[in-house]
């Protein structure tokens, strides 16, 4: 079942003579549930894709739709709420809010949207990232492999349809990234969540069911890794 469609996405930085094309007419579908990873060389539009996937940047041209809604067709209040319920974002340097316990910005989403968070919710989520006993820890007080488990768990708290992770290892010893990596294949697996992680590492891509390369904004291979 199509989960996401992306429809000749472009993205245009700059004007004349120096405008730059950080996509070109990118199309693509994602399965629910599949776990994609999306390499190519810096400045090859990976992020760019990515912030256009979950609804932070909006494309020059061409569509995005999950569930068949078409996204970029909301006002920006929807679009808000869009990120918040359907999106769940984690990022390479964790992005936590400092003041905020490990318990704290994991539920923080939940709480700007008005909901109340499920507390068993939380204990199971706190389990699973090995954090029950940091969860009144700052971010200050936590490794950074705990600091990334929180921003997993952040993006995973409101059960969103896909998680999309930008270098999420990208700031981690080798150790950590085998951990989270063994995380996010875990969380996909167990809760179905359909997962895009943008990544540079080809081990970390060869970890997952699919892998898109990306070069010069525009997709040069796509293959099964027979994962899946």
């Amino acid at each position: 079942m199509e989960l996401l469609k992306i429809e000749n996405i472009s993205k245009i930085y700059g004007k004349g003579e120096n405008q730059v094309a950080a996509l070109d007419n990118v199309s693509f579908t994602v399965p629910k549930g599949q776990l994609l990873a999306v390499i190519g060389p810096s400045g090859s539009g990976k992020s760019t894709l990515l912030h256009i996937l979950g609804g932070v940047d909006r494309p020059t041209s061409g569509k995005v739709f999950l569930d068949d809604q078409d996204i970029y067709a909301k006002d920006n209040s929807s679009l808000a709420v869009f990120r918040r319920r359907q999106v769940g974002l984690i990022y390479q340097f964790y992005n936590l809010i400092p003041v905020l316990t490990a318990e704290e910005n994991i539920t923080l989403p939940m709480i700007m949207d008005g909901r109340k968070p499920d507390k068993e919710h939380l204990e199971r989520l706190l389990e699973l990232l090995d954090l029950k006993g940091r969860r009144d820890h700052l971010p200050s007080q936590l490794s950074g492999g705990q600091q990334q488990r929180v921003s997993i768990g952040r993006a995973l708290f409101t059960s969103p349809e896909m998680i999309l992770a930008d270098e999420p290892t990208g700031n981690l010893d080798s150790k950590n990234s085998a951990e989270i990596m063994a995380l996010l294949r875990h969380s996909n697996r167990e809760f179905g969540q359909t997962m895009i992680i943008i990544t540079h590492d080809e081990n970390i891509a060869l970890q997952c069911d699919r892998i898109i390369t990306i070069t010069d904004g525009r997709i040069i291979s796509d293959k099964l890794t027979g994962i899946a």
